[in-house]
């Protein structure tokens, strides 16, 4: 598999339609480089935010800030911001720069480095929460504010997605209403969420299970 990959390129990212990329990107792989060190997953769940018109967005009704600053700016790029002071979570620009829209990364199942992936999480065993949630998996590949701007179709950046030519059917791809966002009215209802039913690294399982 990991022989047959190559970057995905900025043109995916610039699409108008940040729902179909978040569905698209789930089997894509996010990689990491720390000091020579390769660690990567496989991209199991994620959420679309398209702004203006969802609430559940950073830049509703094209809110601009210093935070959210990012989502402005050229597709492809990481969008890494704090989330209750404590977590660091992964997006992906996309659509048309000064478009602001993103996809949250909230799954991976790790491929490469899973001894590293396990020690930078305290993990013992290898299993379901290492590295499901939004929080979980920017641990285990290292990701930060560092990486915020980030070029993801660089092959020079610390932090890429690739295309491994994973074989993934669509019915086995499900959406759901977003984790979290309860509090943005009628589009808390909305399906952007996306998650691979057939892998066990995925957040909120409870929930999910209800969609399958």
């Amino acid at each position: 598999m990991l022989k047959q990959s190559q970057l995905i390129p900025q043109s995916f990212y610039r699409e108008d339609d940040p729902v179909e990329i978040a569905k698209e990107l789930i089997g894509k792989i996010i990689v990491t480089e720390t000091n020579g060190v390769r660690t990567s997953g496989m991209i199991t769940e994620s959420e679309a935010y398209w702004a203006p018109h969802d609430l559940a967005s950073h830049a509703r009704n094209f809110t601009r800030t210093p935070r959210n600053e990012m989502m402005y700016a050229a597709p492809g790029k990481a969008y890494v911001y704090i989330c209750y002071g404590i977590h660091q979570l992964f997006n992906v620009v996309t659509g048309p720069e000064e478009v602001p829209h993103a996809v949250l990364i909230r799954a991976i199942e790790p491929i490469e480095g899973i001894e590293i992936q396990k020690k930078r999480r305290k993990f013992l065993l290898t299993k379901a929460a290492l590295s499901s949630g939004p929080g979980s998996l920017t641990k285990c590949l290292d990701i930060s504010m560092n990486d915020n701007g980030l070029e993801l179709w660089n092959p020079k950046s610390r932090l890429r997605i690739e295309n491994h030519n994973v074989k993934i059917q669509d019915n086995e791809i499900v959406s759901t209403p977003r984790i979290g966002v309860e509090s943005s009215g009628e589009s808390a209802l909305l399906h952007y969420r996306f998650v691979l039913k057939t892998s066990k690294y995925l957040s909120a399982m409870s929930f999910t299970k209800k969609y399958f």
